[in-house]
């Protein structure tokens, strides 16, 4: 099968992860019979640098037309003196919305052999972390008016609108609910509708959906509570429901407690197959060029690409076994590494996940 990947390595680590990425993927191509058509293109601060915009017209008509988006990362402190809408985050803003982008899953998982490198107790990990951040992603107040005025006493002030739809809601409560039907069938919605009006319509929808899906649980909780039981009993979790802005934050502190940023992939999903796929982790421009970022969470992504946009199953399982292998041999990145571990670089790393799945492919064809 033939296939058409866009590609935007972005900024800082973006191009070392995104190679190494692109790697395992020519390798799963091989062992499969399938052809991968890279398709390079700019967005984040290069674009910025070569096109004068952080997102080109051009990028958002080549990955209108292809069958994925596998992205690096944006960012750095070289554009940090820009306009909001100059900043290379504004590209990842403008594909979600140019290609409808409005679900964001994002899975935290605690792998064995990492156990030691989370923060929480060990009585804690012991009983494991498996849970799915499903963030809706082109509304709130990353989308909302927001502008600035003069206040009669106060001086100038700056606001930011929370707004969401029925629709909006509706669609990302399925996404959840769906989901939840191939995991452990519990929905946990996060809000504040305690305060918020945003929240408690969020909320009221969330529990008219519901009605379609008695098969699934649904519980609520205030983000304030959510983000304290994140770190207090984070195996209560299945599937977490949330707005754009908490799902931000929530799903960087999931990926904390599952051990490092650097381990967890995500996806960006709308009404067809048509999906961009990321790291959650940002541009690291302290590390770039050092061969020290890791590059699991991109394989991880490139892997919920096969799975999700491509429907490659047993690739998308192979992808991940090789770098759960890879992860109980004892191979570890900076951001992992713990006493007795081997230490390896961005590019060792790609090479052995590679290795494995020559191996893997090896066996099974035995």
């Amino acid at each position: 099968m033939e296939f058409n990947i866009a590609t935007i390595a972005g900024d800082g680590i973006g191009p070392e992860v995104v190679e190494e990425t692109l790697l395992t993927l020519e390798e799963i191509g091989n062992a499969y019979n399938h052809k991968f058509n890279f398709h390079k293109v700019l967005a984040g601060g290069v674009a910025i640098d070569e096109k004068g915009e952080p997102l080109p017209k051009e990028t958002i008509e080549v990955c209108s037309k292809s069958d994925a988006v596998l992205l690096g990362a944006v960012g750095g402190p070289q554009w940090d003196h820009l306009a909001g809408d100059q900043r290379p985050e504004r590209a990842l803003l403008g594909l979600r919305q140019a290609l409808g982008l409005y679900a964001n899953i994002r899975p935290a998982i605690l792998y064995t052999a990492l156990k030691e490198s989370s923060p929480l107790r060990s009585d804690i990990v012991d009983e494991g972390i498996d849970l799915c951040v499903v963030r809706e992603l082109t509304g709130g107040i990353y989308f909302g008016d927001r502008g600035r005025r003069v206040h009669e006493t106060m001086g100038e002030e700056a606001y930011d609108t929370e707004a969401y739809s029925v629709g909006e809601v509706q669609r990302i409560a399925k996404t959840a609910f769906e989901i939840a039907r191939t995991r452990n069938k519990k929905v946990m919605n996060i809000d504040k509708a305690n305060v918020l009006e945003s929240s408690r319509l969020w909320r009221s929808v969330v529990m008219e959906i519901a009605k379609d899906y008695p098969d699934v649980t649904l519980d609520h909780m205030y983000v304030d509570n959510a983000a304290m039981q994140l770190v207090k009993n984070p195996g209560q979790f299945d599937v977490v429901l949330t707005t754009n802005m908490f799902g931000d934050i929530l799903s960087d502190e999931a990926s904390m407690i599952t051990g490092s940023i650097g381990m967890l992939p995500s996806a960006s999903l709308g009404e067809t197959g048509l999906g961009m796929y990321e790291p959650i982790h940002g541009s690291a421009p302290d590390i770039t060029g050092e061969n020290k970022a890791n590059p699991l969470a991109t394989i991880l992504s490139a892997a919920m690409m096969l799975r999700l946009s491509l429907n490659l199953e047993k690739e998308a399982e192979a992808v991940e076994k090789a770098v759960t292998n890879v992860l109980e041999k004892g191979y570890r990145t900076a951001d992992i590494m713990s006493v007795g571990m081997e230490l390896v670089g961005t590019k060792q790393m790609g090479d052995l996940v590679r290795k494995e799945l020559c191996q893997l492919l090896k066996t099974s064809n035995a």
